[in-house]
């Protein structure tokens, strides 16, 4: 079993804090574009109750892209697994998370997986409710379950900041809305999408959340199932074939466990069967995922064996 101590991680921090230098912060996004490059934190949920990490943990960051895995699970739970796919498909693209090239080459025109940003936006049209409010709190919910923690919000400033820098996502979703894969309002859609987006909190509730999946969606301190074992091994696929953006298929080969990316720095692994993993480093390489981050998750596969091919 890998780290039984934070001071172990800790040195494994600060050889990966190294590889900051190498990335930026996604300033295309104003309110991200703050953040301190050099960050770097940690956190290792086991299913008994331990947490192990290191660095600035209580750091909060919103998820982004981490968010689309949670909100495929709360479709898939609330619409069934034909429905979400005859909408979206299941394959990986070679393309970066925010192209609009394959939805013009595609017929029908749906996205190709639910964790490139057209598709992340039909996911979220799936949510059911009949508000933004109502839609948001279902998926809210969902989220403070998983991380069993009530206080999890968003960040207005950050929600607000992608809403008005949301042109390409408005232009997807314009697409999808010619071709009928959406059929509500774009600009509704767009301010439920960046809220979710901008849902906020540390590295110690990314781990739980990612311990849930990993073990298959319960959560082992009270026996509860959270979402059927279906949908979990669902989402690990795709967080293995498509979680790291278009850098997916090396990222399987020198780490190996699935693993969901977010341009804030996030990201979430689930380690089947064994732990869910936080990291927050908020330098990202040119495919969008956090430079520190990957470095500490191939550090850690390669000390402790992860990889699960």
């Amino acid at each position: 079993m890998p780290c039984q101590s934070s001071d172990e991680l800790k040195r494994l921090v600060e050889e990966a804090k190294r590889c900051t230098k190498d990335g930026k912060v996604a300033d295309y996004i104003p309110e991200l574009g703050k953040a301190n490059p050099h960050a770097l934190s940690i956190a290792i949920n086991y299913p008994d109750g331990r947490c192990i990490s290191a660095g600035d943990i209580d750091k909060k960051f919103t998820l982004q892209s981490v968010s689309k895995v949670i909100s495929l699970a709360l479709v898939l739970i609330e619409n069934g697994f034909h429905y979400v796919f005859e909408r979206v498909g299941m394959e990986p693209t070679g393309d970066p998370f925010n192209s609009i090239a394959k939805l013009e080459t595609m017929a029908p025109a749906k996205p190709l997986n639910p964790m490139i940003n057209a598709g992340a936006l039909v996911v979220t049209h799936m949510i059911k409710g009949d508000s933004v409010e109502e839609r948001f709190n279902r998926l809210l919910g969902f989220i403070r379950e998983l991380a069993g923690d009530p206080a999890i919000g968003y960040s207005e400033t950050v929600a607000r900041s992608e809403f008005e820098s949301a042109d390409l996502n408005r232009a997807l979703c314009y697409f999808l809305k010619q071709h009928k894969i959406i059929t509500e309002d774009v600009e509704t859609l767009l301010d439920l999408y960046t809220k979710q987006c901008a849902v906020e909190m540390n590295c110690l509730d990314l781990a739980r959340i990612g311990m849930i999946f990993a073990m298959d969606g319960v959560d082992p301190l009270n026996g509860k199932r959270i979402m059927p074992d279906d949908v979990a091994r669902i989402c690990k696929t795709f967080m293995v074939t498509c979680g790291m953006y278009n850098a997916s298929g090396e990222f399987a080969i020198k780490i190996g466990i699935p693993a969901k990316s977010g341009v804030s720095g996030g990201i979430m692994g689930s380690v089947p069967g064994k732990f869910g993993i936080g990291i927050f480093g908020p330098a990202l390489d040119e495919k969008g995922n956090s430079v520190a981050g990957l470095k500490l998750l191939e550090l850690l596969s390669k000390k402790y064996r992860l990889s699960m091919f």
